[in-house]
This record gives C-alpha cells, structure tokens and sequence, in this order.
C-alpha cells in the first residue's frame, strides 16, 4: 500500500467520513481496539507469564484519544491498567474527551501529570508496567516536544533498550512513536524508541524513510475502516510499503495438478573454494522458496560438498584455472551454454571469489545473457573492480535485480558506507535509472526502486539476519520467485521475496533469541513465512 504523509492521512479520515459514514468516533473506536489487540498479541510472545500490568501515557490531541480505548480494550484483560494524561481532564475536546469518559465510567484510573511536582507520580507507576503504550503525539506533532512531554520521552528512552525481565519490558507506540515526524525528515528533538508501533490506515512515510524510522521497532498497519482506494486516491509519493495485500494477487496457490516443470528452473552460478556454503545457502534458499528445479553451478574444486550438502538441488562442476578464477572465457561456450538451457531465472554471485578470470566471466555472462538475473555479493563485486559498474547497464536481459549491501552499494558508486546510509532512497533511484535495474539496497527498511521510479520499502526482518549468508539466502529466493511468477511484474515479485525473507527470521523469533538464528535456519523457515503471508492475506489485515 501507499504511505502517506500527515496532510494525506487527515484527508483520507475526513474522506472516510464524508463518502462512507464511518464518523471520526468510529474510527478511534476501531483504533484504539486494534492497538490494544495488537498489544496483547505480542504480550504473548515476549512474556512467559500474564502481563500484570499496563500503563497508556495519553496526550491531549486524538492519538490521546486512541489511548483511552486501547486502555479500556486492555483492562478486560489486564486488571492493572492506568492511564497518564499529560494533561488536565478538563483540557480535552471533542471524540478524545467522549473517550476519557468512557474510560473514566468504566472505572479506568487516571494520573493527570500537568505541572512538574506531579512527575516522580508519573515515573513511579511507569516503573511498575510491564507494558507501556505511547499514545502522547501521534501525527500531528510540530516541532520538538518540550516541557513534561520531552520528560517523559527522555526517560522512557533510557528504558526502553533493557532486558525483557525489566519494566517495561513491552513499550508499544500508538499510530507513530511519539517526536518522530510523520513525513520523512529528521527528528527535530528527542524520539520515543518503541519495541513496537501500530499504526492505523496506511504506513506513514517517516516510519519508513526518516534518519529515526528505527524508533518505530517493528511496525505493524492496521486498518480501522477507512477504504484501500481512499490511500491509492490520496497518497501522493511512490512509495509503497511491502503489506500482505499487495502480494493478493500473485499465485500463491497452487494447483492440485501442480508438476515441477510449472515452477521454473533456477541456475544458481556461486560457491567457490573455502565458500562453498554460500552455494548451498543460495540453492536451498531457491528450492524453500519454490522453485521447481534448481540446479548449482559450482567450482569443480567444491562441487562435491554442495552436492552432499543438498541433496534435492542438482550440481554441475565448473572448471577452474590454478589461480581459482573459472575456466570458462565466455558464456558462450558450448559447456556453460548448455547450462543455460531451459532455465527460467539466474542468481550469480554469492561466494563465488574475486579472482581477476572469474570476475570477467561474472561481467561477460550478465552482459550476455537474456535470462532474468539476480546479482549479488561477488556477483556486484566484479562490477565494482576497476570501475565497470556502468557496464550493468550494457547487457541483453531487460531484467537484472542487484542486490547491495550498504557496503557493496558504496563500492558500485565509489561513495562512502556513511554517505550511502544517509541518502537511502535517492542512491537506490539514482542507481535503478542509471543501470536500468532493479536495486534492491539491503538494510533496515530495505529500499527496494525500480527504473522508472517505482518504489517498495520492506519492514519485515530482525537484526537475527545481520549474519553472514543471509543474503545468499535471499538471492535463492528472488530468483526462485522469479522462476514461479515471472518477469510481468516483476518489481512486485521482487517485493514478495525480500518480505518472505524478513518475515521467515521473524517467525524464527518466536521461540529463540535472535542472536542465534543462522542463514540456514532462515531458508528452512521461508516455507513457514509463505504460509503467514496466505493468512494475512485471508484475514485481510
């Protein structure tokens, strides 16, 4: 779906009320129940015993008011529920003060903190949560909070990052963590960091894009009544965020007479000696993810180790000079030709060296080849040698999707780590239209950007990918989604993949430490996330 920014979201909420009926009253209603069923959703996961106690920090503006309903929604279940008001009750208006009413009648507790005496008040039943919602300035923040507000941001943050055994060990943000902007520039002051956010309607664009989307933690959309159509209609950017629904229209599904020959046949060029594990990573991953037929071409020297290593993937040996680099001078020749044929997607790239002949092999058989093709790792580092990264460019596939680190990125581009880190979406753009490629610039809130501008920013994923062959694991997959789905939409296709790839090391998440999930693990767990994106998508969340 589209992100919006603030002006496009009031305008979507107003819309949803004028052409459909559904009153501004409705909607907190809908959010503030969404956000507390979200809340306890995640409770479970990260809690071995029931949540005791909850405390909802609640501003004065609507986000203040979603907070009261989430603090009714959640009392039913958890007994111990207050709400702070940074503010006093007689300063509410409209559907926020019809909220604190309904909060206040069913017997829901109120701690105003209006002047500074009243903080340590504050600070002592924060102590006592095991959870916290952030429900203090949502969308229509101008400025850097100042006063008692910038308070408690400030010392929340110095909670926020202890262990789950501390409270609060769940601070979860209502719509946007409070001081983040909504549309896409830096943090003017201090920014609630929150484990998780929900956000209501459609994503905003600072939660994917600003310098401080990472105050968000995970980000999860909930839609609360307003129509998908009112977001496309309104929504300005192209910027699309990588959610269940765009997916809906893909065949996922497969047929009853499905055979191996539908769903295509991947070569997987990779692996080399001393990383040959990234040949099995990227074959497994292509297999986990679909594919019909997957077959890896590997050094001679280590073909034997992938083929014992995965057994359901085919190998091929090639050959290799003293000097490690490839055997073959060109694509062209008549034994590597023969590997081409009849394949429907090629990933190059993953472990396969930096000698100097396999680096003009890699250039010469993406330049030649009309297959689709996924690049990455050695793959993007023989564009990066010696400068022939414009020669992405000059080749006869109409498809190639490279796949960058930020380290890789800044090598193609002869910039710096730090200056590829603080311009994201323009680099990435920049590099689609220059290459005529899909770029797919890895990191958190990878950027996903087609050639003619189109863009996709995918917030699945957990720092239990930051290891090595991770990415392996996601070339496997892009290409094997390629294979199944083909090239007519490609840059969605693109999109699934990098989705199903955070999403596995999230489902990987909920029963060990993300510390310990390995790239393997990941491949093994795409099957596991294909099945999530089919139930999302029949919830319709």
């Amino acid at each position: 779906m589209k992100a919006l920014t603030a002006a496009e979201m009031r305008e979507v909420d107003r819309l949803t009320t004028e052409r459909h009926g559904i009153s501004g009253t409705q909607l907190m209603e809908n959010a503030g129940a969404a956000a507390a069923q979200a809340v306890l959703h995640e409770a479970a996961l990260r809690f071995s015993s029931p949540v005791r106690s909850a405390a909802v920090l609640c501003g004065k503006g609507n986000n203040g008011g979603d907070g009261f309903v989430a603090a009714r929604h959640l009392r039913e279940e958890i007994r111990h529920t207050v709400a702070i008001l940074f503010g006093k009750p007689e300063e509410l208006r409209g559907d926020v003060a019809l909220n604190f009413a309904r909060w206040r009648d069913a017997g829901g507790e109120t701690l105003p903190v209006n002047e500074e005496a009243q903080w340590p008040l504050a600070v002592a039943r924060i102590a006592e949560a095991d959870v916290l919602l952030d429900a203090l300035l949502g969308t229509g923040l101008h400025g850097a909070p100042t006063g008692l507000l910038a308070k408690a941001i400030e010392h929340l943050n110095r909670i926020s990052d202890q262990a789950r055994a501390a409270r609060p060990g769940l601070i979860v943000a209502l719509d946007m963590p409070s001081g983040l902007p909504s549309d896409g520039q830096a943090a003017p002051g201090a920014v609630i960091r929150a484990h998780l956010t929900v956000t209501f309607t459609a994503p905003k664009v600072g939660q994917l894009l600003s310098p401080d989307a990472d105050a968000c933690g995970r980000l999860l959309v909930r839609h609360i009544g307003s129509p998908h159509s009112l977001v496309e209609e309104l929504g300005k950017a192209n910027v699309r965020h990588s959610s269940a629904d765009e997916f809906a229209g893909l065949p996922l599904i497969r047929r009853a007479d499905s055979h191996k020959g539908l769903y295509g046949h991947v070569l997987v060029v990779a692996g080399s000696l001393g990383k040959s594990g990234a040949a099995v990573l990227a074959g497994s991953a292509a297999l986990r993810a679909g594919a019909g037929l997957v077959t890896i071409a590997t050094p001679d020297s280590v073909q034997p180790m992938v083929a014992a290593a995965q057994a359901e993937a085919m190998t091929e040996p090639l050959p290799t000079l003293p000097d490690g680099s490839l055997g073959f001078a060109s694509p062209d020749d008549p034994a590597f030709a023969r590997l081409l044929e009849g394949k429907a997607a090629l990933a190059v790239g993953p472990g396969l060296g930096q000698a100097t002949g396999t680096q003009k092999f890699v250039r010469a058989l993406v330049q030649g080849s009309k297959l689709p093709i996924v690049l990455d790792a050695d793959g993007l580092n023989a564009f990066a040698a010696q400068n022939h990264a414009d020669a992405l460019r000059d080749r006869s596939s109409q498809f190639l999707a490279i796949t960058p680190h930020p380290g890789e990125m800044a090598r193609l581009l002869g910039i710096s780590n730090a200056e590829v880190q603080q311009d994201r979406l323009r680099l990435a753009l920049r590099a689609a239209a220059r290459w005529n490629a899909h770029v797919l610039l890895k990191g958190f809130h990878t950027i996903l950007a087609a050639p003619d501008g189109q863009v996709f920013i995918n917030t699945t994923g957990n720092p239990g990918l930051a290891k090595g062959g991770s990415g392996d694991v996601l070339t496997g997959v892009l290409a094997a989604l390629t294979a199944q789905f083909g090239t007519g939409d490609w840059l969605r296709v693109l999109a699934l993949g990098a989705w199903l790839h955070g999403r596995a090391a999230e489902t990987l998440a909920e029963d060990v430490d993300e510390s310990g999930i390995l790239a393997g693990d990941v491949a093994r767990a795409v099957p596991y996330a294909r099945l999530e994106l089919l139930e999302e998508i029949r919830r319709g969340a």
